[in-house]
């Protein structure tokens, strides 16, 4: 099962390198990656994923805490932090499945973002289990084109509280 790690960091060049450096040389894969500001534009927050096993991944949670310009690494745990993933995804369709593509589509709640005569790209949020099972059914009309998100992840908490962690 995949560990979600979070990182606040000082918006600087090579941050981000020196993070992914980490992980090779403790040969360990990230699975996904998300980059982003938040709203101190002077800080930016690192998501990612990986296949870690418990040990390695508390090794490389103290050492990423060490690196300079890392503020903060927190580790994910589903019961107290909400994980969801977004993708968008073209599918092919043709006048005779145009229909039974868009009620399928309903059954995940995925929106059409753009259509044409020969496609559909649909938006689908939620569960990387949800975005997979949208992938294999939609797989049957021709998926054309696919881009994820990776995990995003926040944690539980009270309406209106700031925290940029």
């Amino acid at each position: 099962m995949a560990q979600i790690l979070s990182l606040l960091v000082e918006n600087k060049a090579g941050v981000l390198s020196r993070v992914v450096g980490l992980f090779g040389q403790q040969e360990c894969n990230i699975e996904s990656l998300n980059v982003a500001p938040t709203s101190d534009p002077t800080r930016g927050r690192i998501t990612l994923a990986t296949e870690a096993e418990p040990q390695k991944l508390e090794q490389i949670t103290n050492e990423l805490s060490q690196l300079a310009d890392v503020i903060s690494v927190i580790p994910y745990n589903p019961i107290v932090h909400v994980v969801r993933e977004m993708a968008l995804v073209r599918v092919q369709i043709r006048e005779e499945n145009r229909a039974e593509v868009l009620a399928l589509s309903e059954v995940f709640r995925a929106r059409v973002v753009d259509a044409s005569p020969q496609s559909y790209i649909f938006e689908v949020t939620g569960q990387s289990e949800k975005v997979d099972a949208f992938l294999q059914n939609m797989g049957v009309y021709g998926i054309s084109e696919v881009h994820r998100t990776g995990k995003l992840a926040l944690t539980r908490g009270v309406a209106g509280e700031k925290n940029n962690r």
